[in-house]
């Protein structure tokens, strides 16, 4: 040591560089010469599954060490409440014996309500305390100490946990060197840094399932008080989100008043919301726990953070987002990574954003409190026009001969998503389906009635394509309550015409009728033959599936006359087919098949595949009732290719169960089953339960035979 100093002299080597060399050629002191430090906090009381994580833990552990090289666990990372440092604690403490050195632990408080980032030289200096390095021996400046620290680490089999870490800045110098050391960090943000330049372990931890945040109350309130009220304890299960904070919480409250029924707390969970998980205790507090995490954020990630809880929908795509939050798509997805970096958002596999129910609360709570209330609005109005324009567009893709409606012109800052095709514009209405269903909602709560219709609109072949009659009809009941509330003949004309073709598909016949006539009592009245013949078309098939083919027929006959009269082709073929249907219905086959070839020919002059295969489903019947079995599997096969095409999933389980009773005329049994299968499937996907078990019972009779 003597030698090092003067030759530092004679060389005029500064102070701290002196120090840094010392630290860096002296020896560590042996453990066994110096404290063996034992810093771990306490194991968690309670601790439920994370099976999981902790073997993924303990194999990080082993694939580092298998290798030769210090492991660092980064992101043992998520929210505020997840459970990241009972995660840690509950592994270190298990492992124990793996580290016969020692364990340190510093709390970095990157993310505390009463102070900001513990300074890395605070920390190592901690750490070189309980390594028992004497403060006379402690190198005047940052990197020297690290140096110290590093050397007296390297060679010992020690844990280091480094808890709530501000960002990968914070946690870098306090990565020791060597190959025997093991690192947890956890942090609320994901330290991508760490994974890039340090080969870090990510391991990001979601909430608990339903069954481990059962046996989490269980452990701490009890499994008889749990057995006595299971439907309340549901209740908070689900309403707790399978957050471990939010659980600890009722938790304690449940044990702190034994005398008070599980199904009381769950109420006042549910009418307070996060005030029922408040508390003047921050640890105990999960608004407090997101506000550290809120505080951190800038004010454009803040406004950005409060927008999305107020989105249409469970999630969100990066371009609803965009029109959202008011930014163009490459800014709003930079605002989007910093959220899920930050553990306030979360990105699923299809690129959709979600929050957890609790985090939506919060940031609503907050977005109302801290933006101007026009704010908001505004925003609201940007994503249903979002919704309302990419919809019309995608509709218009899925039947370009459907009667369009006309919409206003879209706001400066909405940019509907591009489709480019069919496929794409079917593929975009099963992903939003539901946010479009809330956009409804949404502009129905504000008034907004012209929106409400058109929504409603726009989703009319989507949910033909899809056999979606349930939501068909609750979209066009508000619809209608909509259109009622506007000037506009017309709209309240489709509305009661919608709606009755929406009773009709669920059965509700009497229903159907009346809004039909009222349909066509309001297209009479203003001399709207338009209208009138697409009426006469709806109340031909409410007719028809009351089993009336008679009165079909006739409505269907009313139809074509009026079609005619307006030169619209693919309408006559439209009534034409549904003639040939209600004529084969009622053994007029002949006549039946005249019709449907007739609309078969006009289909596909006028490139309507939709209409094609229709005319092709029911030329099928037709064959079959007639005794020409192979023609009917002729008329059924390029049916069914066309629906598979067009991703008709309702009618392609019809035509399947027709096709099949003709392969069953022909002795094709194999084929007949094949087809009946997938019928039966799409009949149960689509809750069509009658059909499905009628032909499962067909299949059990040719299994048999």
């Amino acid at each position: 040591m003597a030698t090092v100093r003067l030759l530092a002299e004679a060389l005029d080597v500064r102070p701290a560089e002196r120090d840094e060399l010392l630290a860096a050629v002296l020896p560590a002191e042996p453990a066994t010469d110096g404290p063996v430090p034992r810093q771990l906090p306490a194991p968690p009381g309670v601790f439920v599954g994370r099976n999981r994580e902790l073997d993924a833990l303990s194999a990080a552990v082993d694939e580092a060490s298998a290798a030769g090289g210090t492991v660092v666990v980064s992101a043992i990372g998520g929210g505020g409440g997840v459970g990241k440092t009972w995660l840690a604690l509950h592994w270190a403490h298990q492992h124990l014996a793996e580290f016969p050195d020692g364990q340190l632990f510093a709390d970095l408080r990157g993310f505390s309500p009463d102070s900001g980032p513990t300074p890395v030289g605070v920390t190592v200096r901690g750490f070189l305390d309980a390594l028992g390095v004497e403060p006379g021996r402690v190198p005047v400046d940052l990197p020297a100490q690290t140096a110290l620290y590093r050397s007296l680490v390297a060679g010992k089999r020690m844990l280091i946990v480094l808890d709530n870490a501000a960002d990968a800045e914070q946690v870098v110098p306090l990565l020791p060197g060597g190959d025997s050391a093991t690192v947890l960090i956890t942090s609320r943000r994901t330290l991508t840094g760490l994974v890039a330049r340090h080969n870090a372990h990510h391991l990001p931890l979601d909430m608990l399932g339903a069954g481990e945040a059962h046996a989490l109350l269980a452990a701490q309130v009890g499994a008889d008080r749990l057995a006595a009220e299971p439907a309340a304890v549901a209740e908070l299960v689900r309403l707790c989100g399978g957050l471990p904070l939010a659980l600890g919480i009722i938790a304690g409250r449940a044990k702190i008043h034994p005398g008070t029924p599980l199904a009381e707390i769950a109420e006042e969970l549910w009418e307070a919301g996060l005030a029922a998980l408040s508390d003047e205790d921050p640890s105990a507090s999960l608004p407090a726990a997101l506000s550290w995490s809120y505080e951190r954020l800038t004010g454009e990630q803040q406004a950005a953070f409060g927008l999305l809880a107020l989105a249409p929908g469970a999630n969100i795509s990066l371009p609803a987002a965009a029109c959202l939050i008011g930014h163009p798509v490459p800014r709003a997805r930079k605002l989007l990574q910093e959220l899920e970096n930050a553990s306030l958002l979360n990105r699923h596999g299809d690129g959709r954003y979600a929050m957890h129910d609790l985090i939506r609360r919060y940031a609503a709570d907050t977005a109302h409190q801290r933006l101007p209330a026009e704010v908001p609005e505004r925003a609201l109005r940007r994503v249903v026009e979002f919704f309302l324009h990419t919809a019309h567009s995608a509709d218009r893709l899925l039947d370009p001969h459907r009667p369009p409606v006309q919409l206003d012109p879209p706001g400066p800052e909405v940019q509907p998503a591009a489709l480019p095709d069919y496929a794409a514009a079917l593929a975009w209405f099963d992903a939003e389906h539901s946010g479009l269903l809330a956009a409804q909602h949404t502009a129905a709560a504000r008034g907004w009635h012209q929106v409400v219709w058109q929504l409603a609109w726009t989703l009319g072949t989507y949910h033909d394509r899809r056999g979606r009659g349930d939501d068909r009809l609750a979209v066009w009941r508000a619809g209608l309550a909509a259109a009622r509330h506007l000037g506009d003949p017309a709209a309240r004309t489709r509305a009661h015409r919608a709606l009755g073709y929406a009773c009709t598909e669920v059965g509700r016949h009497e229903e159907a009728v009346e809004h039909l006539h009222e349909s066509l009592a309001l297209a009479a009245d203003h001399h709207d033959h338009t209208n009138q013949a697409h009426t006469h078309r709806m109340l031909a098939r409410a007719w028809g599936q009351r089993g009336d083919s008679e009165q079909a027929l006739a409505h269907a006959t009313r139809a074509l006359e009026l079609y005619r009269t307006l030169d619209n082709p693919v309408w006559e073929a439209e009534a034409l087919n549904e003639m040939g249907w209600h004529a084969a219905r009622l053994g007029k086959y002949e006549r039946a098949r005249e019709h449907c070839d007739a609309a078969l020919i006009l289909h596909r002059r006028h490139d309507n595949p939709d209409g094609e295969s229709y005319a092709l489903e029911n030329l099928g019947y037709i064959a079959h009732h007639t005794g020409r079995h192979h023609e009917a599997v002729h008329h059924y096969q390029p049916a069914l290719a066309l629906l598979r095409e067009l991703g008709y999933s309702f009618e392609l389980a019809n035509t399947l169960d027709g096709l099949g009773d003709s392969q069953v005329a022909l002795g094709r049994n194999d084929e007949a089953r094949a087809a009946w299968q997938e019928a039966r499937e799409l009949y149960r996907a689509q809750e069509r339960h009658d059909d499905a078990d009628r032909l499962q019972q067909r299949l059990d009779q040719l299994g048999t035979a």
